[in-house]
């Protein structure tokens, strides 16, 4: 049985990759322009596509559907596995929609006026104008109605399969005067029969959050390159780790203090990530963490795992440099692990 502190970690770990990927987002839009921030979307959402959609797909129960009914039900239930509201409804076996309602997990809070249209487009030809080509079916593309940057009511579209197969324009269209059906609770998608325990959920939510910062410091390393992908990643991560501390050591139960208190809050937000994590006295008044697992970065090959390090040790540098004793951390890799070191500035 998974414990309280336990659990919490878990969930704390969800929020903060969450607030990174939206806090990058947000630096790529205002440092480097709409058009770059949404070739990033683009590239992140083709990858995460490419990698999940047609395993999850099958997993999902929904092989043998027809493919515009069944890409809408995939969305509403893998994306509620996640933590993200959406509904879906079906017009025919040739035309079924998805809603997706507020508040956006995408977008949250105030974020969603500083993130520009150009990054909604790139998701929508990354991942839902490419549903068809994965599927095999020429003739099935994305209609969307609603964007969230346009002020409209939310993000929502219908996969609609035609009568012609599809050029790569055709597979994403826009048409802001249509309306989907009304909503019928009782024509939601049901998950496959299987146990969701508050632990299951909470590490479903994590491993959502957790995945588009694995993918999205490789592809914004592919968009603007090494050097300035990694600047702007690594400052990104450092500022949320800043802003989110309190958030986390409240969220866990830790009380803010010295190294030795910083080192029991960096164990157990690691253990809130599957890792091992243990905290040590060191000699002095410092403490170090030894830290194995990384679940950041398995299976990950050694160049992308080591420019996800570089910027993911840095949420977590940026989290003892928020509390109100000055403390120097150093990390140092030790064998496929890593060895944290906390003492007095």
């Amino acid at each position: 049985m998974i414990s309280t502190i336990e659990l919490q970690a878990i969930s704390a770990q969800a929020e903060l990759h969450h607030q990174y990927l939206l806090g990058l987002e947000l630096m790529v839009a205002s440092r480097e322009g709409p058009d770059v921030v949404g070739e990033w979307m683009f590239r992140l959402f083709r990858s995460q596509h490419e990698e999940k959609f047609l395993s999850s797909f099958k997993k999902l129960g929904l092989d043998g559907q027809p493919h515009a009914v069944a890409c809408a039900k995939y969305h509403v239930l893998s994306n509620g596995m996640g933590g993200v509201a959406v509904e879906y409804m079906a017009e025919s076996d040739k035309k079924a929609w998805v809603r997706f309602r507020y508040p956006r997990w995408m977008y949250d809070g105030a974020v969603v006026c500083g993130i520009p249209v150009e990054a909604s487009r790139g998701f929508l030809r990354g991942w839902y104008a490419q549903n068809g080509v994965s599927l095999g079916n020429p003739r099935l593309g994305f209609v969307c109605v609603s964007e969230d940057m346009t002020g409209q009511f939310g993000f929502c579209g219908y996969f609609k399969e035609y009568d012609h197969d599809l050029s790569e324009e055709e597979r994403l269209a826009f048409a802001p005067n249509e309306r989907p059906p009304a909503y019928d609770p009782n024509e939601q998608p049901e998950p496959p029969a299987t146990e969701w325990s508050e632990e299951r959920l909470a590490k479903a939510n994590r491993n959502y959050a957790v995945e588009y910062i694995r993918n999205g410091i490789r592809e914004l390393v592919a968009v603007l390159g090494e050097a300035r992908a990694l600047e702007l990643a690594k400052l990104a991560a450092r500022l949320t780790g800043l802003q989110h501390y309190r958030r986390m050591a409240e969220t866990i139960g830790m009380p803010e203090g010295g190294p030795q208190a910083a080192a029991e809050f960096l164990s157990a937000m690691f253990q809130g990530m599957g890792d091992e994590a243990e905290a040590q006295p060191q000699s002095g008044e410092g403490a170090t963490v030894r830290h194995t697992g990384l679940r950041i970065v398995r299976g990950l090959p050694t160049s992308e795992r080591d420019h996800l390090l570089a910027c993911w040790t840095e949420l977590w540098c940026g989290a003892v440099a928020s509390q109100r004793e000055f403390m120097s951390v150093e990390v140092m890799k030790v064998g496929e692990g890593l060895s944290w070191s906390i003492k007095p500035a």
